[in-house]
């Protein structure tokens, strides 16, 4: 009897087998790199929205301001939160989006202080940035849900086996999802 068929077949088997994991540990840890990439891109975005957001309050703090001066309070407190926020931008997820959450509600009771003056309400600019801001608050939200959604694919990828081998050689870490914290998920409080 040859044994060198059966040695032969089992070392073949061996080597396509060993091809086979190689392979798919390359292409796991390619798929974790584009994870990676995708959540980097998409905190870039909220980045994005939230310096456009940083550079209309500005303007619209001094449109009000012809309006209301006596609300100094309301004022100084979005001027406040903008900076906070602003210094929060190398800060963990969770502390920047608390920032981002006081700067919300400090621009809510802005635009509330807004209704209790009929002028200002109906001044164009006001209107103007007042639009701009909304919109750029929507975009900011679709970035924190895009974000959020590629950190859930990304922590899914790292968590579950066997792609948890491959993240745990690769340097692969769960990432901390944007979300608001225990106080900041209820409405506005308005107070003037």
């Amino acid at each position: 009897m040859d044994i060198g068929v059966p040695a032969g077949l089992v070392g073949g088997l061996f080597c396509l087998l060993a091809v086979v994991v190689v392979g798919w540990a390359l292409v796991t840890y390619n798929r974790l790199v584009r994870q990676r990439n995708q959540v980097q891109a998409s905190w870039a975005q909220i980045d994005v929205q939230l310096k456009r957001r940083y550079d209309l309050i500005p303007n619209l703090v001094e449109t009000v301001k012809g309006y209301a001066a006596h609300e100094r309070g309301t004022l100084d407190a979005v001027v406040t939160a903008r900076n906070g926020a602003i210094n929060s931008a190398q800060a963990r997820v969770g502390e920047r989006a608390a920032a981002e959450d006081m700067l919300s509600q400090a621009l809510g009771r802005l635009f509330a202080l807004a209704e209790a003056y009929p002028d200002l309400k109906a001044n164009q600019n006001f209107a103007a940035l007042q639009a701009e801001l909304a919109n750029t608050e929507d975009k900011i939200a679709y970035a924190r849900q895009f974000y959020n959604s590629a950190v859930q694919t990304l922590n899914t990828s790292v968590q579950t086996l066997p792609t948890n081998v491959i993240a745990g050689i690769g340097g692969f870490r769960t990432t901390e999802y944007f979300e608001a914290a225990g106080g900041e998920r209820g409405p506005v409080q308005v107070r003037f």
